[in-house]
């Protein structure tokens, strides 16, 4: 069974990286687009709308306005716990510069 985290783990985590790294998201939606089958869709926007154990999703916005649910797995594997979040995040940020051909902003 894959794990839930509480509500105030979602606020928290969801708050800050709709707040903080918006760009983040952008590039997270725009790397891993291409799994949801949409392959030539161009992402204009994005928002992280939930997590779990499993994976993180995003809301991407495409060109002609519609919008898809980008479910991406952790990177190492399921999680269950809340610092968990922040280390598969980062992974996947890393990953998503990597297909994108960007430099990666170095972690605090």
């Amino acid at each position: 069974m894959t794990h839930g985290f509480d509500d105030a783990a979602l606020a928290g985590v969801l708050g800050h990286m709709n707040g903080d790294h918006g760009d983040d998201n952008l590039l997270i939606a725009r790397a891993f687009l291409p799994e949801t089958g949409s392959v030539d869709a161009v992402v204009t926007a994005s928002t992280m709308t939930g997590f779990d154990g499993a994976a993180g999703v995003w809301q991407a916005t495409l060109s002609d306005g519609s919008t898809v649910d980008v479910t991406v797995p952790w990177p190492s594997g399921p999680i269950s716990e809340r610092p968990e979040v922040r280390r598969e995040i980062v992974a996947l940020y890393d990953e998503a510069c990597r297909r994108l051909g960007i430099e990666p902003r170095p972690h605090a």
